[in-house]
């Protein structure tokens, strides 16, 4: 039969198809070769159906002897440690059950070159069964950047030591394999106990050399596996892995030697050097890393008791009274900031003589609510709490207490005209010192519409002193925002009129000491009289604390200082919803 013009047999369009379907592939084949990220296919056993150019170089592999019938490769056998290989097999079981996934995880190729990828899959359903595709992105380079400024912030400066942060996340991981694996390690906590002297008669300069000297003394006598922490000031930690209490006194005796031998030489100046040390074993009874932390701390705040030189293990038993009050008071704290049994008081601040009545300002006051339903004051648990690092949490609680309470009142009065109103908050050194802490404070702004102007946050002169430098950068970012500041607690001991200029402060507040004896002591009465020259000659306002009777109130009036505060002036009341 002869067939009609122009029309083609079946066999011309099977050609025609399979030459489309060859053209299609061969386009396709080049569009994946062209890729600059990796790109497979895998089955359900995770052997490769498909691997591109990139990907196959990066394997160190050929497509064909991935992909070879019969004999496909596991992407597996790529990935090296056992953790990389846990990591993609969870996220392959959810590409499996139809889920997109995005992960990064390390290769270790045999024959190629180790890298960081982030890999994305998702499920291919076929008449075959399902498969998998990936598409794999070299993240190596940002990787190696994340994991330096990663270490960068877990290193102190000066010593180059592992800081306060990595401490602890290593301390986490060697209580957590005693619980699970029985191993045993110790945990030592030392002071040096020449330092103080040492810094305040030759200098920073001589402190910050020895605690270079000291830090190359922990490290030659600690063993090899053994991490030595420089925790701040003249605090050092050694965390010794796999060790028995014989063996880490033992150590801790080399160590003590090493430190009592040595003499450190500052400008013609010649130093003996001690250490007091703590030790505390981390084994299956340790409870958590706050825990063995103050075990430590504690043996090593009794070695410095009982004089220079000493080591004692919190195992040796002895009067820990102090640390067993001061975990009390951790735990009390924990559980107040997780049930919300923390309750905020106010006391108001009112100028000293008769000025506008606009003028509204209080102080917020922190109390706890114990077990029983009773108030405790800070003066109970806020050493604890700023020992173990609490004090930003506890802030934070106060600042949202604060603003949350104050919400409906920040949009009425406080944003009148000619209103001066503000609220007085304490900060601690902890939150100076958190880097993460302005982020926090402007979502608190956006959340509950604060006007800054109307709130003051209270420093202590000590905190600001400690890091003069630190402190006037914190409070300048943030009197950009519109908050206040008052340098707290002034004349308690380290007073300097010189640092104040440094400081960019809008009111100083003379410690409660000076101004209970104003009225009977003549020097008192002098020192606050220079304290409110200066502060006019600054332009900055002056607050007495501690003002008990109207006697007390009028000789500060005659003085010229602008406010009081005191139970003379009013007595702390529930801070509730508004004031």
């Amino acid at each position: 039969m002869i067939e009609p013009a122009g029309k083609q047999s079946d066999a011309d369009v099977h050609i025609k198809a399979a030459q489309d379907a060859e053209f299609y592939l061969g386009l396709m084949r080049a569009y994946l070769d062209s890729a600059n990220d990796g790109i497979f296919v895998l089955c359900d056993e995770r052997k490769f159906l498909v691997a591109n150019r990139a990907m196959a170089e990066w394997l160190g592999e050929s497509e064909a002897r991935l992909t070879a019938h019969n004999q496909r490769v596991p992407f597996t056998e790529f990935l090296g440690p056992e953790s990389s290989q846990k990591i993609f097999d969870a996220h392959f079981q959810e590409a499996l059950a139809g889920k997109v996934v995005r992960f990064e995880c390390p290769i270790h190729p045999p024959k190629g070159r180790p890298r960081w990828v982030e890999i994305s899959m998702n499920r291919v359903a076929v008449g075959s069964g399902d498969m998998v595709i990936a598409v794999v992105r070299d993240v190596t380079e940002q990787k190696l950047v994340q994991l330096r400024l990663e270490q960068q912030a877990l290193r102190d400066d000066l010593t180059g030591l592992l800081n306060r942060r990595g401490f602890m996340k290593h301390l986490d991981q060697l209580v957590q394999s005693a619980a699970v694996d029985g191993r045993r390690h110790v945990l030592l906590c030392l002071d040096l106990d020449q330092f103080k002297l040492i810094n305040d008669t030759c200098g920073h300069s001589a402190g910050d050399e020895l605690l270079q000297r000291a830090t190359m003394l922990l490290k030659s006598a600690a063993r090899r596996n053994d991490t030595v922490y420089r925790l701040g000031g003249d605090e050092f930690a050694v965390l010794l892995n796999d060790c028995g209490l014989p063996e880490a006194m033992e150590i801790t005796r080399d160590i003590q030697r090493a430190f009592s031998t040595f003499r450190f030489i500052w400008q013609d100046r010649a130093f003996d050097l001690a250490a007091s040390i703590g030790v505390a074993e981390i084994g299956k009874t340790a409870n958590d890393s706050l825990s063995v932390l103050m075990q430590a701390d504690a043996a090593c705040y009794a070695a410095k008791e009982s004089g220079r030189n000493q080591v004692i293990s919190y195992a040796d038993g002895g009067n820990f009274t102090r640390m067993r009050s001061e975990m009390d008071w951790v735990s009390a704290i924990t559980r107040s900031l997780d049930q919300d049994r923390f309750c905020l008081y106010f006391q108001k601040i009112v100028p000293t003589v008769q000025m506008a009545a606009n003028i509204t300002h209080h102080e917020i006051l922190l109390r706890m609510v114990d077990t029983a339903g009773q108030i405790v004051a800070p003066g109970k648990f806020m050493a604890a709490a700023i020992k173990y690092n609490m004090m930003t949490a506890i802030d934070r609680w106060v600042i949202r207490q604060v603003f949350a309470a104050k919400d409906p009142h920040w949009g009425v009065s406080a944003r009148h005209d000619g209103v001066n109103e503000f609220t007085a908050i304490n900060l601690s050194g902890a939150s100076l010192n958190d880097d993460s802490f302005y982020d926090f404070l402007r979502d608190q702004i956006r959340e509950y519409d604060v006007p800054p102007h109307a709130v003051c946050f209270e420093i202590t002169e000590s905190v600001a002193v400690n890091d003069l430098e630190r402190a006037g950068r914190f409070m300048t970012e943030l009197r950009k925002l519109g908050f206040r500041f008052a340098l707290d607690d002034f004349g308690s001991g380290v007073s300097s009129f010189s640092y104040l200029k440094a400081l960019p402060i809008d009111f100083i507040k003379i410690d409660g000491s000076l101004v209970r004896e104003v009225v009977q002591s003549s020097l008192d009465h002098r020192i606050i009289e220079s304290i409110a020259y200066v502060a006019r000659e600054m332009g900055v306002q002056t607050i007495a604390e501690y003002v008990e009777n109207t006697g007390i109130r009028d000789c500060l009036a005659a003085i010229g200082i602008d406010y009081a505060q005191g139970y003379a002036i009013h007595c702390p009341e529930p801070l509730r919803n508004t004031e």
